[in-house]
């Protein structure tokens, strides 16, 4: 048996998975280099300390990397409206 619902249902492109997991691993990491930061900061490491080494970029991730993600987000729920919109007026 199939739900008439779900025979409209339009499929999912490779564009709306790549958006899915590209969005989802950008925001991970950026939560990630967020607690990595106040861990070493609450371990004694100092601003120069964190100024050298691999420190500036995961510094720099989630300031960069959670908006990216969350822009990435809302595209795909645009996307996602538009498509089924488009779907729901097919006869």
């Amino acid at each position: 048996m199939s739900n008439p619902s779900s025979a409209q249902e339009p499929p999912v492109r490779g564009v709306d998975r790549f958006l899915t997991f590209a969005s989802l691993g950008i925001i991970i990491v950026s939560v990630v280099c967020f607690f990595v930061i106040l861990i070493a900061s609450a371990s004694g490491l100092n601003a120069a300390q964190l100024a050298e080494g691999a420190w500036p970029i995961v510094s720099w991730f989630p300031m960069i990397g959670l908006p990216v993600g969350f822009v990435m987000m809302l595209t795909l729920v645009i996307m996602t409206m538009i498509r089924k919109g488009r779907a729901a007026k097919r006869p």
